[in-house]
């Protein structure tokens, strides 16, 4: 079963080709990683990348060392 969740606030992520926003992930089951699907900050491309591809970018306003 496919589950896709919508995310309700802005979620910066690094990605392989620049930075990005988090906009949904999909759950495809326990078999396969989850797909992250973003939009570049520098030309708006969407792509999807696999959990092992990205990473949360740094939060200065709560003070997260990622």
């Amino acid at each position: 079963m496919q589950v896709i969740h919508e995310i309700q606030q802005i979620l910066y992520v690094d990605t392989p080709h620049g930075k990005g926003i988090a906009l949904f992930i999909i759950d495809y089951g326990p078999q396969v990683n989850t797909v992250w699907v973003v939009t570049n900050l520098e030309n708006g491309k969407i792509r999807h990348y696999d959990t092992n591809h990205i990473t949360i970018s740094k939060n200065h306003t709560l003070n997260l060392k990622t």
